[in-house]
């Protein structure tokens, strides 16, 4: 008789990471299983790594209101355009059910107006999908305003102070270079 085989079991963290790392890391972050892609298995079978990143970077003199209102603003742009990043829909115990978010983490970082201007090219000469946030939009009030201004103004111009970018993990990690988590 054939003996079946034995597949070893990995073990997940002990202790869940309390800090993400200060900067990118070819580490995946741990997350736990239910927050990952659709047929991971159940909860508390292990972690779930994703060999894909969500990553958006902030200018580091922004206002809180504006860290907030621009991070929105950009995993918007990825979620609407990037159908296989949005999870299934959540539902309570009482069986309400709630919009689908993202299938993985979003890490959000911080750096200098260079830093985000080099990440800014680095995320175009990768074809990276990715949004931008531009100091001009602050003083619009909706999407065509808002289309109009990025439009308005050349590429190596764009006064950025915030981009979302998506792609595999080591691509995005090299786009964040001299990026900071943000605290």
């Amino acid at each position: 008789m054939n003996e079946p085989m034995i597949q070893p079991v990995t073990e997940p963290p002990t202790e869940p990471m309390t800090e993400p790392p200060t900067e990118p890391t070819d580490e995946p972050p741990y997350v736990p299983v239910g927050t990952g892609p659709v047929g991971t298995g159940p909860v508390g079978t292990g972690p779930v790594r994703f060999d894909t990143k969500i990553a958006v970077l902030l200018r580091a003199d922004l206002e809180p209101w504006q860290r907030l209102n621009v991070t929105a603003f950009l995993v918007s742009g990825l979620g609407t355009t990037l159908p296989e990043l949005i999870g299934e829909r959540y539902e309570d115990a009482d069986g309400v059910s709630y919009q689908p978010m993202f299938r993985q983490p979003v890490l959000v970082f911080e750096g200098t107006k260079e830093t985000l201007k080099a990440a800014h090219g680095r995320a175009l000469t990768r074809a990276l999908p990715c949004a931008v946030f531009t100091a001009d939009l602050f003083t619009t009030g909706n999407d065509r305003d808002n289309r109009a201004a990025v439009r308005a103004v050349p590429t190596a111009d764009l006064d950025l102070v915030g981009l979302a970018v998506y792609g595999p993990r080591n691509a995005v990690d090299k786009v964040l270079k001299g990026a900071r988590m943000h605290p």
